[in-house]
């Protein structure tokens, strides 16, 4: 029987590690984590404000917009430099992601739970699609079987819904529920899209300031069309406000994050992070309210776990898109330092100048007159 050197054996998992997960992989599944678990809290603070009676969905996406506006615009203002993607398509995914949000929000007024949950998977094959058509994105087997097995995950938690009776409350108007779920979700997708294509082409911190302008302009067109009344009953105590903030401030984290997820390893990585957040919630539920669970809950987050890990390993398209990210961060930075140089001349240029033509004016003029 043959012996085998355990240092070879060694350098040979290490290797492979190597190749399967590389740091930006990893990042990706922390990034995707961290994001997830902020949409879990934007779910719990709307949940808050649902029992408190706010029902205005669009105003509190508005506050998000705003912060986005006001922080990445103040530094986009400041390097002064031209926009590298078009206005006009920021306006568009400005659009699409304040409609996305809300339609989604809404759907929850017709259907039940366990429906959105379901039919929220939608983006996944969207995003899939999507990417393969507009931005070239190669998907190998192993891409294909992640999704899956996270798509199997989610699904067994809707069975775990159905045990415990969940789909009793349907909802008033299921099928209308259902339709605004699967419209919504193909928002998400588009928006998801799209930022991936301009986070890759384009400027990550561009991308945020005037998604946020475009956003928050679009909302405050839509909250003084269809939530003036909604704002004039809410009673503005403390219990409303708290959550309300708490919402602007984990969606704003969540919007910041994403970009870079998506510059790293992709929309689909990212939707597929976010299918944790209902499982998160779960935790939440068991840790801080105290409350009863089915096991089937333990099996669909272990199953999203493999799902995320399966698709995330590997180098492939990944590791040219990493490559990408770090050439289009280094031009950036290449970019700004040459701005600022350039200012720099220009400013001392107009010094220089500005004392030349001080010191001509103030040195005595000689005549020279012929003998």
């Amino acid at each position: 029987m043959p012996i085998v050197d355990s240092e070879s054996l060694r350098r040979s998992i290490r290797e492979k590690w190597k190749k399967v997960w590389t740091k930006r992989a990893l990042m990706g599944l922390v990034l995707g984590q961290f994001v997830s678990l902020l949409i879990t809290s934007t779910g719990f603070s709307s949940s808050e404000l649902a029992r408190r009676g706010v029902n205005a969905p669009t105003s509190q996406s508005f506050l998000n917009y705003l912060l986005l506006a006001i922080f990445y615009g103040a530094y986009v203002i400041y390097r002064k430099r031209p926009l590298q993607i078009n206005w006009y398509y920021y306006l568009i995914l400005g659009i699409v992601d304040v409609e996305a949000n809300f339609i989604v929000v809404k759907s929850y007024q017709y259907t039940s739970l366990t429906s959105v949950m379901l039919l929220d998977c939608w983006a996944i094959p969207c995003v899939i699609l999507l990417t393969w058509l507009f931005l070239k994105t190669k998907y190998g087997y192993r891409k294909f079987t992640g999704v899956a097995i996270c798509v199997a995950g989610i699904v067994t938690v809707v069975f775990s819904d159905v045990h415990t009776s969940d789909r009793a409350e349907g909802g008033p108007n299921p099928v209308k529920g259902d339709i605004l779920v699967i419209a919504g979700a193909t928002l998400y997708a588009v928006s998801n899209v799209g930022e991936e294509f301009i986070v890759k082409e384009g400027d990550r911190i561009e991308l945020m300031a005037m998604l946020g302008v475009f956003g928050a302009v679009v909302s405050a067109i839509q909250i003084s069309i269809l939530e003036r009344n909604e704002l004039k009953d809410i009673n503005w105590t403390a219990g409303a406000v708290l959550p309300f903030l708490g919402f602007a401030l984990a969606l704003f984290l969540f919007y910041s994050t994403v970009p870079i997820i998506l510059k790293i390893c992709g929309a689909t990585l990212l939707n597929l992070s976010l299918l944790t957040s209902d499982l998160w919630a779960v935790f939440i539920r068991i840790f801080a309210y105290h409350q009863k669970v089915d096991w089937m809950y333990f099996i669909a987050f272990a199953a999203v776990a493999v799902g995320i890990v399966t698709y995330s390993g590997g180098k492939n398209k990944d590791a040219e898109n990493a490559l990408a990210a770090e050439a289009s961060d280094e031009q950036d930075k290449i970019k700004d330092e040459e701005a600022g140089a350039d200012y720099m001349t220009r400013g001392f240029t107009a010094a220089a100048e500005g004392q030349s033509s001080q010191n001509a004016k103030q040195q005595p003029s000689i005549e020279i007159s012929p003998n």
